[in-house]
């Protein structure tokens, strides 16, 4: 099934630009596909060449953790076809916990799983940092000294890197000089590695073996792999900023053979797409010409309409000029369409010239369909907007695709049962106290528990919409797609069964517009898997459904990152009392406020996180010479 990427809308030409032009901006060359499998499957035949033309005894280093899987299939796929063999290819794995844990919880888990049961690899020529029980230092100093021996001079290593530039459990401060060695990992290091142990930091391991920064520099080739739009900062501080201790990968720039493979997320900081006509010549598509103008007036500290000539000039911005006539005319559009994307009607305004508004004005009442991941996201990314339909008098409908059970604290369970005593209705909190006693870490939490969280979330979803007047008992539907209900962080694969839901749906209700959440910089992968599962109902729906013929998609964003002011296309201004109605509707989710599971690494609240986003994007309607106003919330329109 296809990865979920938005259309291109004009950018730079790449085709015919040399490769010195196209890198000039990259301390590593970077190679950008449109999603990881893509990327993976040129990685992959990198591999398999390499594997071939050796003269046996190739060396290969591998990341752990999620990023290489889908490198990893394709491999197995190369095998399967006969195009390579691994019984002569010794492998080295960069890093584990120190003990190492179960093998369910282990670093490596996903190169077994994944790779080496499915290949002819030798297992005695595979080779894993790990020792499974404390011993004396001495001999955990002379174990690492000899797979350090062992692992340098890699022929080649494919190396993954964390959010803050770690490689390996090479984190913030650690030595170019380092070696393979034991390491304490960090109170954060050891939050993130949490979601392995059930959330429970207290049983995340302390320490780990990791190979040195120094070894992974001696291997003759490094292919650097990074996924996905939470790898996008960290991607443009690694390939373009200067090195430094504080983003350990950036040490590798200094490596004499070394690239990228990124995807089109993951590489959206980088100078080539952010300011491509700083690179080369590019495609001047009124989007994109807003993209750039938008870029100068934060580049120049000014409003749009008080752009000059020079200020185009002297940013890179000549052959915008050349080809599409004088500054100010390019203002005066630039600020007229940005302008057409505010709307206080995201269903359409009734008996309106909507010639240049985002939204036509019939059919009104529009039926619509909020999909969202998770039993908070809809308040959460777009609560304002969903407050506005409602009120507005269109038949709103809010399809919550997955339970989000795994994301209620165990403590939050018990005060619901303790409630339910107060109130009257039976004293089950000392067997409910037993179930949670009865959980193991590594393993999927029981069902009668997930049942009872699933049955929290739904409840605070349907006090959430019931507070600004959506009917909960008929227009609020819970899908519990089944990809989700593992028990675990680990999620399954996206099946038919899942689509065939969101079909029934979709048939039922025939909406004119759909909403979708397009955040795919969601740690835990829930939003992307949620997004291409609707996309994938609605291209089997095509040719069969007449209703999808005048139906619209829009993309929202959620707590995570915000839509570029370049590809906005509708733009929902809210008031301070209408700011206030989307907070109260985020309190409803209560399991989710202070103490949540798997919060992630950002402090805030949802709420707050909403707040600041929102406000943040008036802000930069302001400062472009807009209107101003207590928050916006904008969306995208896929088709």
């Amino acid at each position: 099934m296809k990865k979920f990427s938005l259309p291109k809308d004009g950018g730079l030409i790449e085709a015919g630009l040399p490769k010195g032009i196209l890198h000039s901006y990259e301390r590593i060359p970077t190679y950008v596909y449109e999603d990881e499998e893509i990327a993976s499957s040129e990685l992959a035949d990198q591999i398999v060449s390499l594997i071939n033309s050796s003269n046996g005894g190739f060396k290969l280093g591998l990341t752990t953790g999620s990023s290489p899987v889908a490198l990893y299939q394709e491999l197995v796929r190369r095998y399967e076809a006969g195009a390579v063999s691994f019984a002569d290819v010794e492998i080295f794995s960069i890093d584990e916990y120190y003990p190492a844990p179960a093998d369910s919880q282990s670093r490596n888990r996903r190169l077994y799983s994944d790779f080496l049961s499915k290949v002819d690899a030798d297992m005695a020529k595979v080779h894993i940092p790990r020792i499974d029980s404390v011993i004396e230092t001495a001999k955990v100093t002379e174990f690492c000294a000899e797979f350090d021996r062992m692992a340098t001079g890699l022929d080649l290593l494919v190396m993954g890197t964390g959010t803050h530039g770690e490689i390996g459990f090479n984190e913030e401060g650690a030595s170019e000089k380092s070696r393979t060695r034991t390491v304490l990992l960090s109170y954060a290091s050891r939050k993130r590695q949490s979601k392995n142990f059930a959330g429970n930091i207290d049983v995340t391991p302390r320490t780990a073996i990791a190979m040195g920064i120094s070894t992974m520099m001696s291997a003759k080739k490094i292919a650097l792999i990074g996924w996905g739009e939470d790898k996008a900062q960290i991607v443009k501080k690694i390939v373009e900023d200067e090195v430094s201790a504080q983003c350990p990968a950036s040490f590798l720039q200094k490596h004499e053979d070394i690239c990228f493979y990124a995807d089109e997320n993951s590489a959206s900081m980088i100078t080539r797409n952010v300011a491509p006509w700083l690179v080369g010549p590019c495609e001047w598509t009124p989007k994109f010409i807003r993209k750039a103008v938008v870029w100068l007036c934060e580049k120049v500290g000014k409003p749009i309409l008080k752009l000059t000539q020079s200020d185009y000039l002297a940013h890179g911005l000549g052959e915008l000029l050349e080809q599409k006539g004088a500054y100010d005319q390019i203002n005066i559009k630039v600020f007229n369409d940005l302008q057409h994307t505010i709307s206080g009607w995201p269903g359409g305004k009734p008996d309106a010239d909507d010639s240049t508004r985002p939204v036509s004005s019939t059919p009104f009442p529009k039926k619509v369909i909020i999909f969202s991941p998770h039993p908070d996201d809809d308040v959460i990314s777009m609560g304002g907007t969903f407050i506005r339909l409602v009120e507005q008098g269109h038949d709103v409908h809010v399809a919550y695709e997955t339970s989000g059970n795994v994301a209620v604290h165990d403590d939050v369970v018990l005060q619901h049962m303790d409630a339910a005593n107060e109130l009257g209705f039976g004293d089950r909190f000392d067997e409910v106290k037993e179930i949670i006693a009865s959980k193991r870490p590594g393993e999927p939490e029981p069902r009668a528990l997930l049942n009872l969280k699933g049955a929290i979330r739904r409840a605070e979803a349907k006090s959430a919409v019931r507070s600004f007047g959506l009917n909960d008992k008929t227009n609020c539907h819970f899908l519990n797609l089944p990809f989700y209900e593992t028990g675990g962080i680990k999620k399954g694969e996206r099946t038919q069964k899942d689509i065939d839901i969101i079909i029934d749906l979709l048939e039922k209700v025939q909406p004119d517009q759909i909403y979708l959440a397009g955040d795919l910089a969601d740690p835990h992968g829930t939003h992307r898997v949620c997004t291409e599962a609707v996309l994938e109902a609605i291209n089997q729906l095509k040719g069969r459904s007449a209703w999808l013929e005048t139906c619209h998609v829009w993309l929202y964003r959620g707590a995570w990152m915000e839509w570029e002011l370049g590809k906005v296309d509708m733009a929902v201004p809210l008031s301070p009392d209408e700011v206030i109605k989307k907070r109260h509707a985020i309190y409803r989710h209560l399991s989710q406020k202070d103490i949540v599971p798997f919060p992630g690494e950002d402090p805030r609240e949802f709420w707050q996180r909403a707040e600041e986003r929102t406000q943040n994007t008036a802000s930069l309607y302001d400062k472009l010479g807009m209107a101003e106003y207590q928050a916006i919330e904008v969306f995208v329109k896929l088709f």
